[in-house]
């Protein structure tokens, strides 16, 4: 139980952090400021939570990473299937709590609610984007979490971080960047419109991207 709530804290404070972000700077296509500041607080809130659960959960704090490991064989299908509704309920409580701060600040209720994510140019680009994105960055957490990456292994968290930077400042134009359904989740449960009827491209895509990852690292690392 314990490594079920660390992801919970966890991906807690990924959606906290990562979409309050983007919230607070009022990130958009066309704030580069903002996008480069949300593409940071979603990746150095990845390395904190990575050396601060790392150990306990591997710190997984995304559905799509979850899945890449359980085809891996990392973990088991009971893990597997509780770390994903774990992660999902710390994600809509990170969203619950940011839509109550929000709600306080009509200039941020007026802009945007939760920093949910939507497709700028379609679902059919959405889709795409969100699976070579996620596929991207779980290979990256697989070959950084690697045993044959022992000598590397101690900074497994600032490279995923870093990754999760690179890969934010390619897809926030298209989607916002999702490459993990627990933290579109939350946020479309109270922006609801858009983000809610897209929110299928959000789940489905990462999880083709992560099962993807998870082919790739296979082929190149057995």
């Amino acid at each position: 139980m314990k490594k079920y709530l660390a992801e919970l804290v966890g991906t807690f404070v990924l959606t906290f952090l990562g979409c309050g972000a983007a919230v607070a700077l009022g990130c958009s296509p066309e704030n580069t400021a903002a996008i480069v500041g949300t593409a940071l607080a979603f990746g150095l809130a990845v390395v904190a939570m990575a050396y601060t659960i790392g150990g306990i959960s591997g710190c997984h704090i995304n559905p799509a990473i979850t899945l890449g490991c359980f085809l891996t064989g990392r973990i088991d299908a009971k893990d597997c299937g509780m770390y994903m509704l774990f992660q999902t309920v710390g994600a809509i409580l990170a969203a619950a709590t940011l839509a109550g701060i929000v709600a306080t600040d009509p200039s941020l209720v007026i802009t945007t609610a939760t920093g949910a994510n939507a497709c700028s140019y379609g679902v059919t680009n959405g889709l795409i984007v969100e699976i070579v994105l996620t596929a991207l960055f779980v290979l990256v957490v697989l070959g950084a979490t690697a045993k044959t990456n022992e000598a590397t292994g101690k900074f497994a968290g600032l490279a995923i971080g870093l990754s999760l930077v690179l890969i934010h400042l390619v897809g926030i134009h298209f989607t916002g960047t999702s490459v993990n359904p627990a933290r579109s989740i939350g946020p479309a449960f109270f922006e609801g419109g858009q983000a809610l009827s897209e929110l299928w491209v959000f789940i489905i895509g990462p999880f083709i991207g992560g099962a993807i990852a998870a082919l790739i690292w296979k082929a190149i690392d057995e």
